[in-house]
């Protein structure tokens, strides 16, 4: 096909899903004339597996996503028909937000928003071939034989690289919902010498509502509080439709079992590798023999449509062995099946490849964000968009790039995760993961990031204007606490310890003493101390969480200085570590090969010891000596 040039922009953004738009947002907000290329505009922001947003570690990443100026929490808190808090009975570090969503009104809501951004152009086309010249990135060709010029490109291709659709023995080259695929472009990426993966992952059945029997399962609603994911929501109106809960059983797992010849996993047709922390059913029966029952949760898909999403349900069986087993669970003993569950996998390329930045180490001004990096869900995506849209900005403003360290939240350790240890399987962010959860809670994200996020340009006016009101607010509680006295002889108080069936308070304490036991709540001191209706209730949680978690927070925070000083010692990006005497030849090789930014970072790299940091560390004292005093050779 003829080529032609059709035009040159800062920033090209390939693909449309989560990742893309929160990529083309953050360019186009920064002042980069941005363009969207998507395989088809009518499937931005496409939910293609689960109808929801959220979870643990994943509300939080939305919750940070929110904090620097991204649009996912805007987007699921317009959309949503049900939202919860998880966890609740846990502590505070594991708490997260996760909300049901109108797919389709979610899909609609934020694509007008990208197609409304100032400076941002959205087009249909497929991308061929990333174009370069040296070892910098020049632009691509689409598969109508236009040619776009780019500063700086960003791939957010989610499952589409050479993927295919596997049910039984039925291959179908196809997307997400036998969607278009980019047949073309892995092949580019290899030819520019990046190293690729295969993996697979899949999604559920949806079903008929009105083939459901709903009084065999166990109702799940959804919260009456005023929750949102994003600081920016003032309007709590939700149509709170509900979940329901079911489980399978024995003779489900015997027909799965039975025709466990024709799950592709099994059968030797699928090349890729699976999620372990989604797994398919037929993977759960297996795995999990001697269990008798997995939860499966019927969710809706939307307001306006009968399909139900079958969570914990994944399969790559037949249909016709899918409604068998389908069935036999209790409430779906009649069910219909809409739209059948199936595998997919896909390319995507190997994360260690890039730079903390999500750009390519090898080839400049290319960046990586999303599935294509080997993670799964719509959160992680959109929140590598994020960053990856930041930081090409940056570059072509020639300024620092933003790089958030494991300490700072999930967004760190989900990158430094990624870049430093890279992935062999399909990657699920957890709060486990994250060292300093107890720090980088779900409801303090705001306090943690909107300060970067308005450093960067991202954040709104108005945004910063109620993060100062929530801060000075938090600020005023927090003296409120340490000046306020609580005496053992007021009766009030009296009344409301034996009420709680607290200990008698000998004498007089301050709140933050008194808030120390764990069953005294804020709001109820407030009430006491006449302070009612003084603070909104978010601040006066903050400020609580504090002074009950006051010991654990210090003893984490002393960590994570001692965590940020190797942080701060950087490492030059010209370090030849063939030069560095006393590397074990293991380590040499990882350093190498992952370039870490920091002597914090490399501590993380499997196998590289604490031997080998030491080493590094006495190298490096010398390497900026050296480079000192050359420098003062050349002054004048």
């Amino acid at each position: 096909m003829e080529t032609y040039r059709a035009g040159n922009y800062d920033v090209i953004v390939v693909g449309g899903g989560h990742g893309g738009v929160e990529a083309s947002l953050a360019a186009a907000r920064l002042g980069m004339n941005t363009l969207l290329l998507s395989l088809s505009l009518d499937h931005i922001a496409l939910m293609p597996c689960n109808p929801s947003i959220g979870g643990p570690a994943k509300g939080h990443v939305v919750r940070e996503i929110d904090a620097l100026g991204g649009q996912m929490g805007i987007n699921i808190d317009k959309t949503q028909i049900q939202i919860r808090l998880l966890n609740t009975s846990k502590g505070p570090a594991v708490q997260a937000l996760r909300a049901q969503a109108d797919k389709k009104l979610y899909q609609e809501t934020m694509t007008y928003t990208v197609e409304c951004q100032e400076g941002l152009d959205v087009k249909q086309a497929a991308v061929e071939e990333i174009l370069t010249e040296g070892n910098h990135v020049k632009g691509v060709r689409c598969n109508t034989g236009a040619i776009f010029g780019a500063r700086a490109i960003i791939l957010t291709t989610g499952t589409y690289l050479k993927s295919r659709i596997i049910m039984g023995d039925l291959l179908t080259p196809a997307g997400p919902n036998n969607q278009p695929m980019a047949a073309v472009l892995s092949d580019s990426l290899k030819d520019l010498g990046l190293e690729l993966f295969r993996f697979k992952t899949g999604t559920p059945a949806r079903v008929d509502k009105r083939s459901i029997d709903f009084s065999k399962t166990i109702v799940q609603n959804g919260s009456k509080e005023k929750l949102a994911f994003s600081y920016m929501t003032t309007t709590f109106q939700r149509p709170m439709v509900p979940c329901h809960l079911t489980y399978t059983n024995p003779t489900t797992h015997d027909i799965i079992r039975e025709n466990l010849h024709l799950a592709p996993m099994y059968s030797g047709i699928i090349e890729g590798v699976g999620a372990r922390y989604c797994p398919s059913i037929e993977d759960k029966v297996v795995r999990f023999a001697d269990r008798d029952a997995h939860q499966l949760f019927l969710e809706p898909e939307g307001l306006h449509t009968n399909e139900i999403y079958v969570q914990g349900m994944s399969t790559g069986l037949p249909m016709v062995i899918q409604e068998k087993f389908l069935r036999t669970i209790a409430g779906l003993e009649h069910v219909e099946i809409m739209r059948p569950a199936y595998a997919i996998e896909y390319d995507g390329v190997v994360p260690t490849q890039l730079k903390p930045t999500l750009e390519y180490r090898e080839i400049e001004g290319l960046y990586g964000a999303g599935q294509i990096n080997g993670t799964s869900g719509y959160e992680e995506a959109a929140g590598q968009g994020l960053m990856a849209g930041i930081n090409a900005a940056l570059k072509l403003k020639e300024e620092d790039p933003f790089i958030l360290r494991r300490s700072d939240g999930y967004l760190g350790v989900l990158i430094d995760d990624l870049v430093m240890k890279g992935t062999n399987e399909p990657y699920r962010l957890f709060t486990s993961r994250a060292e300093y959860r107890l720090l980088l809670r779900n409801d303090n994200a705001d306090l943690r990031l909107t300060e970067k996020g308005h450093a960067i340009g991202l954040v709104t006016e108005e945004r910063w204007r109620r993060f100062n009101e929530k801060v000075e607010a938090i600020g005023e509680v927090d003296q409120w606490l340490t000046e306020s006295r609580f005496r053992g002889s007021d009766e009030a108080v009296v009344a409301y310890l034996e009420e709680l069936g607290s200990a008698p308070l000998e004498g007089t304490v301050s709140g933050r003493d008194l808030l120390k036991r764990p069953e005294v709540d804020i709001i109820h001191l407030t009430k006491l101390a006449g302070k009612e209706n003084v603070w909104e209730e978010e601040p006066l949680r903050q400020a609580e969480l504090e002074a009950k978690y006051e010991g654990y927070l210090k003893k984490q925070r002393e960590q994570v200085n001692r965590f940020n000083k190797g942080e701060g010692k950087r490492i030059p990006e010209t370090i030849d570590y063939d030069d560095v005497g006393g590397l074990r030849i293991e380590a040499r090789e990882k350093l190498k090969k992952l370039r870490p930014f920091s002597v914090g970072q490399a501590s993380r790299i499997s196998g590289v010891s604490p031997a080998d940091i030491g080493v590094l560390l006495v190298y490096l004292e010398e390497y900026h000596r050296r480079a000192t005093a050359e420098a003062k050779k050349e002054e004048p």
